[in-house]
This record gives C-alpha cells, structure tokens and sequence, in this order.
C-alpha cells in the first residue's frame, strides 16, 4: 500500500470513528430526554432522525470492512 491509499484508508477511518462518536452522543441525548418524558417533542424526534441517519451510514462503511477493531 502506498503513502496516499494508506492516507485515504486512515480519513476514512476516522470519518467512521466520528460517526460512532456522534452516535454515541445521539443515544445519549435521547435516553437523557426519554428519562424526562420527552419522546414526543420536536427534539427528540430530529435525534431519532439523526440516529438513523448515522446508522445507515455507519452500516455502509462496515458493509466495505471498516469496522471497529476489536
């Protein structure tokens, strides 16, 4: 593997560790507004679009092998 596919492998791995990242902060935010009852709110509904929005991304780099290790 040369310097520029080995470059272009780490940003796409970091892309993807940004991803479960921000996932990460999703659910939380929504266990935090599900625990006060706010399900039904605008807010939480956006995070539940935003869930599944990184989600589906997040599945199509593990379709291509980028998944964490390990």
């Amino acid at each position: 593997m040369n310097k520029e596919d080995a470059a272009r492998l780490a940003a796409f791995e970091r892309m993807y560790a940004d991803l479960l990242a921000e996932r990460g902060k999703v659910l939380a935010d929504m266990d935090r507004l599900r625990a006060a009852g706010k399900q039904k709110g605008a807010t939480y509904q956006q995070l539940l679009a935003q869930k599944l929005t990184l989600q589906n991304l997040i599945g199509r780099f593990e379709i291509y092998g980028i998944k964490p290790e390990a």
